[in-house]
């Protein structure tokens, strides 16, 4: 008597691993960039006001300073140091006063390096359903690149840039 193969079950598909776990009450809520500046005060603000008409949650991100290393010479890429940043202890301090925040949940999280890499991340990471930037104007944004528009460019899921 030939013996019949054992149905095989399909093996569970691997859901991509994030740097880190997140809380689920924060998942498909509003990334927003923030860094004090008035650009992203405004941003943070649109942020909360559509974190408040979606009944989500906002995950504020801060992307700590990076510096060169070394001076940027013909064609190899500058070498990027980590600094301690303690703007992000501040910037906490800052939004636990506010009371704007309070009707919402919200985490702030701190990241360093490129930004448009991290905001993206982050994104993915908590399935976002927007990220909200400030835009970004000035010597830098137009040598580099500004960050929104980097941003939008390469997001996968809509981004909202504040003036």
């Amino acid at each position: 008597m030939p013996l019949e193969p054992l149905p095989l079950e399909p093996l569970p598909a691997a859901e991509p691993t994030s740097r880190h776990e997140v809380d689920p009450a924060f998942r498909h809520g509003v990334v927003v960039g923030f860094d004090g500046s008035v650009s992203s005060e405004r941003a943070l603000a649109y942020a909360v006001g559509m974190a408040r008409r979606t009944g989500s949650a906002l995950v504020i991100v801060h992307v700590a300073n990076r510096l060169p290393a070394t001076v940027w010479a013909g064609c190899e890429p500058p070498v990027f140091v980590d600094v301690p940043d303690h703007r992000t202890e501040i910037l906490g301090l800052e939004l636990a006063c506010a009371d704007y925040l309070d009707e919402i949940p919200w985490i702030l999280i701190e990241r360093g390096g490129d930004i448009c890499h991290e905001l993206e991340e982050v994104g993915r990471e908590y399935e976002a359903d927007a990220i909200v930037v400030g835009g970004t104007h000035g010597f830098l944004g137009k040598l580099f690149g500004s960050v929104s528009g980097r941003l939008a460019r390469r997001a996968n899921r809509p981004v909202v840039v504040i003036p």
